[in-house]
């Protein structure tokens, strides 16, 4: 393995996805290439502003605002993601659009809405839908976080890819805003996960089963993972324009090029403050873990996959009012009882790492007003109220809308409102 240039939990990138939609109607809106060229003054797809950089995606109604640079802070980042925002809107408004944050548009119809990518790459795109269509939910409807945390050895490795696989079925507990999909409750608080882990379906050994295989060194990582990308994408890409290291789906990934792994599986929230709060989170927990607080990385090692993505089904479904009663799983987090939801067991696990962790310390208020008020999904399905209406989804997700242009949290409205 080559030399790293960071070490664990030493910067961290961040990426949230949004839905560019009409301002009044909150229909999707393909004009990502647009709004990338006036912000450049060019055809671009990547435009940097200083900390934050904004970038095409897949589909043109989605475009993406990252950290051009790893971060030493969380607890900064959340004002500077919060001020790109501020800063987009005037072009925003000029093509009459704005951003629609949570994971899932509610009334898409991916099938015929779904404008792809034209420009630069596209070539890429094009080799992707002619494999898997990606004129469906799975690839242009799923809005989410990759929160990228470094390794600098081998051995920072097998410890990161360990604690991490543990942390994966745990997310939607916290993250989950997805209750919706085509103007109806799914009956999954995050839909997002399920749409993800079905979108590679003609290839499935590019997502596995969405949490990654137990495996803990780059060469087995390689021979077993991406050698076998590599060879089964080989007959439905005879030109090569799909690269091994981006064909990697499951929802952490290992980047052996860049010396990181990224975790995929958080919905994106209603504004940044919930989303770096959220990531403050998950890095206190996999810290914890590599640092061994409650059992060797060696025994991490041996929690079976199949096991794993049984939790992240459940939590999948009905977030943190998952009942987990594994008591092995449950002793990795320190917890002595054989069964809690998973909302306590975040409860848990925050109240006894808040001052051990400066950045959890710094973005606690946010965290347990989240654990509090329960994920945004659960929000979302409240404010809903039964009322499944057009004009009354309508209204819900205006206000998500509202959310992010004014950085604050999303309440429902009272139930007598929801009628």
């Amino acid at each position: 393995m080559s030399v790293r240039s960071f070490g664990l939990f030493e910067v961290f990138g961040i990426e949230l996805e949004y839905m560019l939609v009409d301002h009044q109607t909150l229909s999707v809106k393909p004009i990502a290439d647009q709004v990338l060229a006036a912000m450049a003054g060019f055809s671009s797809g990547d435009v940097e502003r200083g900390a934050i950089t904004w970038s095409n995606e897949l589909a043109l109604h989605v475009i993406e605002l990252k950290t051009t640079h790893p971060v030493k802070s969380l607890a900064s980042l959340a004002g500077i993601l919060q001020e790109a925002i501020d800063d987009i809107r005037p072009i925003l408004d000029r093509f009459g659009a704005r951003l629609l944050p949570s994971a899932v548009h509610p009334w898409m119809n991916a099938s015929q809405e779904t404008r792809l990518w034209p420009h630069d790459y596209h070539q890429v795109y094009q080799a992707y839908h002619r494999i898997f269509d990606c004129h469906a939910h799975g690839w242009s409807n799923v809005q989410s976080v990759h929160l990228n945390l470094p390794f600098h050895t081998a051995e920072e490795f097998a410890q990161l890819h360990a604690a991490i696989r543990l942390v994966l079925p745990l997310l939607p507990a916290l993250a989950a805003s997805s209750p919706v999909l085509e103007g109806r409750l799914t009956g999954q608080l995050d839909t997002r996960i399920s749409l993800y882990e079905n979108h590679c379906r003609q290839v499935p050994s590019l997502t596995g089963q969405v949490i990654p295989e137990a495996i803990f060194d780059e060469a087995t990582y390689r021979s077993q993972i991406l050698n076998r990308l590599k060879e089964d994408i080989a007959p439905h890409d005879p030109d090569g324009d799909l690269h091994v290291d981006f064909l990697n789906a499951r929802g952490a990934i290992a980047r052996f090029d860049r010396g990181s792994i990224e975790i995929r599986l958080m919905d994106v929230q209603e504004f940044p403050q919930a989303d770096i709060a959220i990531c403050a989170a998950v890095v206190a927990v996999v810290r914890a873990l590599c640092k061994e607080r409650w059992l060797p990385t060696a025994e991490q090692m041996l929690v079976n996959t199949t096991l794993l993505k049984t939790i992240l089904d459940q939590t999948s479904k009905t977030a943190e009012n998952t009942v987990i009663d594994d008591a092995l799983f449950l002793r990795h987090f320190g917890i002595q009882s054989n069964s809690v939801t998973a909302g306590q067991l975040w409860r848990e696990v925050m109240n006894s790492l808040r001052t051990d962790d400066p950045q959890l310390k710094a973005l606690f208020p946010e965290i347990d007003a989240l654990l509090s008020k329960g994920p945004l999904a659960s929000r979302i399905v409240a404010g809903i109220g039964g009322n499944l209406t057009k004009p009354h989804l309508r209204r819900v997700y205006q206000e998500l809308a509202n959310c992010l242009t004014e950085g604050r949290p999303y309440s429902p409205a009272p139930a007598s409102q929801n009628q």
